[in-house]
């Protein structure tokens, strides 16, 4: 087994390894990793001043092989309040998925003390590790092997909300420690995996975009969210998770789902 997820090959060409496969196809990415990969690639685009991402919207546009991938940014409006940024995630000629980063320019504003978030259910020290016996007998997976989980209410096999816990088991590209932000995309893109409105026995639930709002970045390795899916009728679904770190609340992310029966 690799020790990360990508091997890069040029500051714009990536290798996944077996750790970044999703459960749906074996020859197909997780969405949390070219996610956290997206989310590195923006938070690199130079800017006239410090800049923080507050929304990061991806929409996958095809399944995400295994295979060599090209990851390109431009800057689609540029300032020093805020700026907007376009990435493109490509297999060869193909696109396979694209986002929009909105960054605004940090710095210390005088404001209200907030009361603080703290998470719902308690850290990842009394949470319970993932049982996930559909895939115990499987090829390597993101979801198992490149991510660590923890639930502390709910479980994988349960229909209903659940709020878990995420940490990297790996570093998400060889030779680098992986960011705040690359940590929170990477778990955000799991809400409905984990808080499911169907179950996973009888249906597929798979969501062709994820948007992130960023409320501060997270501190330490570990995010939690707390999720809860709802189908709305005709296959369409909805997911919804706050995100926490181990101090309070932040952010937040949503999936929008293709529902089938299998």
């Amino acid at each position: 087994m690799s020790d990360a997820i990508y091997l890069p090959e040029d500051d714009e060409r990536f290798v996944p390894t077996e750790l970044a496969r999703g459960p749906w196809d074996p020859g197909a990415q997780h969405g949390g990793a070219p996610a956290a990969l997206i989310a590195r690639a923006v938070e690199r685009v130079e800017s006239a001043v410090p800049m923080d991402v507050v929304r990061l919207t991806y929409e996958f546009l095809r399944p995400v092989p295994l295979a060599p991938l090209s990851l390109g940014t431009r800057i689609l409006r540029d300032g020093k309040r805020v700026q907007l940024v376009e990435a493109s995630l490509r297999d060869g000629e193909q696109e396979v998925g694209r986002a929009t980063a909105l960054r605004i320019r940090r710095d210390a504003v005088p404001a209200p003390a907030a009361e603080p978030e703290p998470p719902p259910h308690g850290g990842p020290d009394g949470s319970a590790p993932i049982d996930m016996p559909a895939f115990e007998s499987g090829p390597t997976m993101f979801a198992r092997d490149g991510m660590e989980v923890r639930f502390a209410t709910g479980a994988f096999a349960d229909v209903g909300p659940a709020f878990a816990w995420f940490r990297l088991r790996a570093p998400l590209v060889a030779g680098e420690q992986p960011s705040p932000l690359q940590r929170l995309a990477a778990a955000g893109d799991f809400g409905n995996g984990i808080a499911t409105a169907v179950s996973w026995a009888t249906h597929v639930f798979i969501n062709p975009d994820l948007t992130l709002y960023v409320e501060r970045l997270p501190q330490g390795e570990w995010v939690g969210l707390d999720a809860i899916t709802r189908v709305g009728g005709a296959g369409i679904g909805v997911s919804d998770s706050a995100l926490y770190d181990e101090r309070g609340r932040v952010g937040r992310a949503q999936q929008g789902l293709f529902i089938a029966e299998r």
